[in-house]
């Protein structure tokens, strides 16, 4: 399965690449992850529940970081093990260009199951993969611009210093 996409987002390219770099906000933006734990030089070990279809799965996985260029590029690879449920792996290559006054970022993902999960179908896989990658960028712009000012939505009890510690903490400016 394969797809790509392209998102805008409001902040540096230094700022999303430092943030694709983070376990804090990479368990923050993968979805149904319990658990990151690493750094890109020797790769992350994830935990993450998920539902496909029918099938409920706990992966233990890894994830690498690979062809790192800073605030440019990089290559995300992964694989876990869901134990009875099979297996998934894939990998995206993230490419990050100055656009606007922020980030645009674009994507392609490569993803394949195996197992139980192989036999839900394609439609149903590919839906749900797409489903992810959709998630985990989204998670990652919410993340990076802090949530969109809404009229309808109820105020935010997180002082904005909460909010942002994260990011002050990767590019060390207050």
């Amino acid at each position: 399965m394969h797809m790509s996409d392209t998102r805008q987002i409001a902040a540096s390219p230094a700022t999303v690449y430092a943030a694709l770099l983070s376990p804090e906000v990479l368990e923050a933006c993968v979805p149904g992850a319990q658990d990151v734990t690493g750094s890109p030089e020797e790769g992350f070990e994830a935990t993450v529940v998920q539902k496909v279809g029918p099938v409920k799965a706990t992966f233990k996985g890894v994830v690498t970081l690979s062809d790192m260029v800073p605030g440019e590029s990089l290559t995300i690879t992964g694989e876990g093990k869901g134990g009875a449920a099979g297996f998934a792996k894939g990998g995206a290559e993230v490419r990050l260009v100055a656009k606007d006054g922020g980030t645009e970022l674009s994507y392609d993902v490569e993803a394949k199951v195996g197992g139980k999960l192989a036999q839900l179908g394609s439609r149903i896989i590919d839906g749900f993969a797409k489903k992810m990658a959709e998630q985990f960028f989204s998670n990652l712009q919410n993340t990076i611009e802090g949530p969109a000012a809404s009229q309808d939505a109820p105020a935010d009890d997180a002082p904005e210093a909460e909010k942002k510690g994260w990011l002050k903490r990767l590019t060390g400016k207050s």
